[in-house]
């Protein structure tokens, strides 16, 4: 592999206008390391649309090319991205320590390390776009939604109840508490009437847990794990063109595996955390993504034992999942809940426990381009079947009626989620 670079991260900016950003990482490996640096990318609303990535199973080399995504409200933080990518490296000393039990330790620590967990309670006055608002300045703060409570009274105040970590790990002290609840109003102005932030006793895993079940026939419909027969237009353009094959022949170490699909905001985060819950190492990958909206992947890949993915079983399993994370990495649905209307979407947890970054952001800001206002709103983490799912319930304010249909709705959400607005 070489010589690990001294700087770790590298973030070059493009030569040109119109060209993208190149990011290079230079650390020790380890299964899974991949998902966490594209969690980190897309977080900051960046696309990647070209990715090299190499390793010898110690040290890695990775490259991507990015942009910034249409939808962003503000410049990206380049200097506070490259902090993120670090804190999601290994590290070592020295290059001449790298062992497998440092991984193991590393990884014991990761998932042992809880984030702590404050109640952000805050009212104000109803307006188009309150909920995508405060998203945005939370987001913007590194403030995590990890649960949403917000309900409308008859006089249009709110009460907004959400649960949140910091990724800074500085809500504790006043000067954070005093920053955000002063981020709030200085966008929310003369409608906001009252701001307060207090730590939680729940912790983490009871905080995420949904507080409310799920109607039956969204169970049934919704968080299917198998490919529809007819794949509807709205959700996959030229769905035909998805393809994952598994190849044995081309190395005498490695299975490749290639996919062929329609690009998505988050496509290399959800083909690599398919990949980390199935403990499968990538020693050699290539990402492009054309201008046509078409993208390629090349993955020369190994199972934790560094041996091929011999198993026909395995290979149909994985080759399934990717499948259908790749079809429908997020699910959408609108149904009657009475005379109203209310939005389902709802995504795959990672095994670690970690969601999709800016599911909200991006939810929010579809209504609020539709001009529908959010009547109550709810984040909770259901379990179903084998898998656990993070779902968003948005009960919409009755003026959805003058101005959208409910296959409007779910289209122009489903496109902003997927990147294709």
């Amino acid at each position: 592999m070489g010589l690990p670079s001294d700087d770790p991260v590298i973030i070059r900016a493009p030569e040109k206008a119109g060209e993208p950003s190149v990011i290079t990482i230079s650390c020790p490996d380890k299964t899974g390391l991949g998902c966490d640096l594209c969690r980190v990318i897309l977080f900051f609303g960046l696309s990647i649309v070209r990715g090299d990535v190499s390793t010898d199973g110690k040290w890695c080399f990775i490259l991507f090319w990015v942009v910034e995504g249409r939808a962003r409200a503000s410049e990206t933080r380049w200097g506070l991205l490259k902090k993120r990518l670090l804190e999601a490296c290994p590290l070592v000393s020295s290059a001449s320590e790298i062992y497998d039990s440092y991984y193991r330790q590393q990884d014991i620590m990761e998932m042992e390390k809880k984030p702590q967990v404050f109640l952000l309670k805050f009212s104000c006055y109803d307006r188009m776009g309150l909920l995508h608002d405060v998203t945005r300045v939370l987001c913007e703060l590194e403030l995590t939604i990890r649960r949403v409570n917000v309900s409308t009274t008859p006089d249009g105040r709110v009460m907004d109840l959400l649960f949140i970590t910091d990724t800074r790990e500085l809500l504790h002290t006043k000067k954070r508490k005093d920053e955000t609840c002063d981020q709030l109003k200085a966008v929310l102005g003369e409608f906001i009437t009252s701001c307060d932030i207090e730590h939680t006793v729940e912790d983490i895993t009871a905080c995420l847990r949904a507080s409310s079940t799920l109607p039956p026939s969204i169970t049934e419909d919704m968080f299917t794990l198998e490919l529809p027969e007819e794949p509807s237009k709205a959700l996959l353009p030229a769905s035909n063109r998805l393809s994952v094959t598994m190849d044995n022949s081309l190395s005498p170490a490695h299975t490749l595996i290639q996919i062929h699909c329609p690009d998505h905001k988050g496509l290399l985060y959800d083909i690599m955390r398919t990949l980390k819950d199935y403990n499968i190492q990538i020693s050699y990958g290539r990402f492009y993504s054309y201008q046509g909206g078409e993208c390629e992947v090349d993955l020369f890949v190994i199972q934790m034992d560094g041996k091929k993915i011999i198993d026909p079983n395995k290979q149909k399993a994985l080759s399934g999942r990717l499948k259908i994370n790749l079809f429908l990495p997020l699910r959408v649905a609108l149904v009657n809940r009475g005379p109203d209307l209310e939005l389902f979407v709802a995504n795959p947890v990672e095994l670690s426990g970690k969601g999709r970054p800016l599911v909200l952001y991006d939810i929010t800001l579809a209504l609020k381009m539709l001009q529908i206002r959010i009547f109550l709103a709810e984040i909770g983490r259901h379990t179903i079947g084998d898998s656990e799912w993070e779902v968003y319930r948005i009960l919409l304010n009755d003026d959805h009626y003058l101005s959208s249909s409910k296959n409007k709705i779910v289209d122009r959400v489903t496109k902003m989620l997927m990147g294709w607005d």
